[in-house]
This record gives C-alpha cells, sequence and structure tokens, in this order.
C-alpha cells in the first residue's frame, strides 16, 4: 500500500525549513489534470480546468484538506494534451511518476479510455469528465464519472425532434472519440424509433473554423434534424453556418455543447431556434447554483458551464473523501466517495448529486432544453 508520501504528500520542509517552533511545516497535496489547453477544444479544456482551480483555492482558502492527523494544502498541476488520448497517457504517466499525483482529471473520452488501460496497475485515480455509460460499465475499479450517462438524452431528445420536426436525420458531429460514440447511439435510437439518416459527414471540430464544405453535404440530403456537437465554440460555428447555408430544421445537440456557450459564438439564440440540448447551469433557479454562476462570472467575466461547475464539484467530493478514508490510496479514497457526496457542504452540490453508483457514476438527474421563441425552455426527460 502507498504511503502518503509516496501518493504526493511532500512535506514543505523539503522546499523550505523542516520545523518552525516545533510546528510541523506545511504539506503538499499534487493533483493532476490533463486536458486539451490548445486547439479548436482549448476553451472547453479551459472551462474545465477553471472550476478545478474555483474548488482548490476554496478549499486552500479553509486551510487545507485535513488527511489524518495532518492537513495538505492542494497543488494543481495541469498539462495540455490538445484532446490526444496518446498525449493523455503520457501525461498521466508524468504527472504519477514525476509529480506523485493523487488523482488525474481527465475531460474527453479518449483519454479516459487511454489511462483505463494502466490506472489500476501504476495505482491512480482517475476523475473522468465524460458521460459515456463503457467508462464506468466496464468496471475499472478506480474510476469516478462525473456527469450522468447520456443514454436518457439521446432518447428523449430523438423524442421530441421527432415529434416536432420530422424523421429525416443529418449527421454532422464531430470526430473525436466521445463524439464518435454519442454519434453511434444517436444513430441506432433514430433508426429504432422509426427515423431514417439522410446524411452522415462528421467533421473535425477541433482543427477548423470553416464548416461550409461539410455542413453542405449534408444539408444537400434535405433533412428534418442535424446531430451537431464537440467542443461549444465549434458547435455554434456549425450551427451558425447551417443556418446561412439555408437549413431551417431543429438541432440535436450532443451535450458537451452548451446552449447559452453556443449563443454566445451565435450572437444570439435566434439562429438556435428548435435547437435540443442539455440545461445550461445559467438556467438552474435554485440558490446553489446560482451563487456559483454569479460567483464564476465575477472571476471569469462569464456565465460558467456545466465543465466548470461539475469539476468544482467533483473536487470537493474528492476531498471530503480524502478526509473520510484518512488516506490518499485511491481504493480507499474510491470506496468513500458516495458517502463523501452526502457529506460535503451543500454550497459545493451544484447539482444536487444524490450518491454515487456501484461502478462509480455519480447519480445526477438527466435534463433536457429547448430553443423556443428566442429562449432556453426546459423540459421534462423520461427516464
Amino acid at each position: 500500500m502507498k504511503t502518503l508520501k509516496a501518493l504526493g504528500l511532500a512535506a514543505a520542509a523539503a522546499l523550505a525549513a523542516a520545523q518552525v517552533g516545533g510546528a510541523h511545516a506545511e504539506q503538499t497535496l499534487n493533483i493532476g489534470f490533463t486536458g486539451p489547453l490548445s486547439g479548436g477544444a482549448a476553451l472547453y479544456g479551459e472551462n474545465t480546468l477553471s472550476g478545478l482551480r474555483m474548488a482548490i483555492e476554496d478549499v486552500n482558502a479553509a486551510g487545507g484538506i485535513k488527511i489524518g492527523d495532518e492537513t495538505y494544502k492542494v497543488n494543481l498541476i495541469s498539462l495540455d494534451d490538445k484532446y490526444s488520448p496518446a498525449q493523455a497517457a503520457t501525461n498521466a504517466k508524468r504527472l504519477v511518476k514525476e509529480s506523485q499525483a493523487a488523482a488525474v482529471f481527465v475531460p474527453h473520452t479518449g483519454g479516459v479510455f487511454a489511462l483505463q488501460d494502466f490506472n489500476v496497475a501504476d495505482d491512480f485515480l482517475i476523475m473522468a469528465y465524460t458521460s459515456v455509460p463503457a467508462v464506468t460499465r466496464q468496471g475499472n475499479p478506480l474510476t469516478v464519472r462525473i456527469p450522468p450517462e447520456f443514454s436518457n438524452y439521446v432518447s428523449s431528445f430523438s423524442d421530441y425532434a421527432m415529434q416536432h420536426f420530422g424523421k429525416k436525420l443529418g449527421i454532422a458531429g464531430a470526430t473525436h472519440e466521445y463524439a464518435k460514440i454519442w454519434t453511434e447511439m444517436m444513430s441506432q435510437t433514430w433508426e429504432q424509433k422509426g427515423g431514417e439518416i439522410v446524411a452522415s459527414n462528421p467533421m473535425d471540430y477541433n482543427k477548423s473554423t470553416d464548416f461550409y464544405t461539410g455542413v453542405s453535404r449534408v444539408i444537400a440530403a434535405n433533412p428534418d434534424v442535424m446531430f451537431v456537437g464537440g467542443a461549444s465554440e465549434p458547435t455554434g460555428l456549425v450551427m451558425q453556418q447551417a443556418r446561412q447555408l439555408g437549413f431551417q430544421g431543429g438541432f440535436i445537440v450532443m451535450d458537451q455543447a452548451k446552449l447559452d456557450e453556443i449563443a454566445v459564438v451565435t450572437g444570439g439564440l435566434d439562429l438556435l431556434e428548435g435547437a435540443i440540448g442539455v440545461v445550461p447551469l445559467s438556467e438552474y433557479d435554485n440558490e446553489i447554483a446560482q451563487a456559483f454562476v454569479e460567483r464564476y462570472k465575477k472571476a471569469h467575466g462569464k456565465v460558467p458551464g456545466s465543465e466548470a461547475a461539475y469539476n468544482y464539484l467533483a473536487f470537493h467530493a474528492l476531498a471530503k473523501a480524502m478526509e473520510l478514508a484518512g488516506s490518499t490510496e485511491p481504493q480507499q479514497v474510491r470506496a468513500k466517495m458516495a458517502e463523501a457526496i452526502t457529506a460535503m457542504e451543500p454550497q459545493y452540490n451544484l447539482y444536487a448529486i444524490q450518491g454515487m453508483s456501484d461502478d462509480g457514476g455519480f447519480i445526477t438527474p438527466t435534463t433536457m432544453a429547448v430553443v423556443e421563441q428566442g429562449k432556453i425552455v426546459r423540459k421534462a426527460v423520461a427516464n
């Protein structure tokens, strides 16, 4: 079993004085992050990282994490992987071996899968920001999935789109691993419900800003609905260019993209009429969510998305699990995660997470919103 020091708990005495007046020197816990901080998904990666930073600032301002008889300040080490699974794996190896990171946060599916090839052997906890069901269903004992599975989104979004726009679907989503899995499930569900896929032209959202050619190919098939989605910024460009090319149907938006963030790109909600997506945090009317929104706006000058909010929440849950376990040993921390969710301060539980499933996924209600008459309107989801 790893000692606390081997897990990244290092005395600041190694950097300063060993003791002052007989008191123990401040100690440090390293937490890792690997995600896209450059390229087309850089905004997505930075949004994720911003929530993580805010949570760590909270913990450090309150004195740190108490683990056993010691209290530790948290040090965040973030590395850019450019949305590459291979680079994510390299980064994680570096974070764990060189910095002894106690856990590694990863905001993309390909990266999570890459880390799952060795995280049990290397003995570190993956904090996975992805809604792909397979991330937890394959049984990796040291993975925590932060957002809800997207399965219910696919079914509910499809039902609404078919009822209001028609049964012909054009695929214009992204090409990264997460988008591929979404597209596969979207295609299967659409056809199972009696719909027809009239065009499929996935595009690399992370390396382009001109999607006219790809979007034109989809629109040429005269779809009633377009499936789109990657990070919010390029998704907004795809939707904007679709409207400019004459598309007047509905949009099904993958949950990685957020309607309020897309509206910033498109210059408002007018071009998004009929778009179906997850409910943005800014549309939650509870006091806890709104307090976080206002705090984030003051710090960052914009409304936070779920990337920031979920990772903010997840770090507070992780910190509480370490306190409850009295250790940073991954299996012990993972075993205390469900208890930590209910034990942490209510102001940190922005999405009213109810616990954690046996396979390691946070239990969170799924949501659906539709742009109607220039407003984001929340809709019921069939669970």
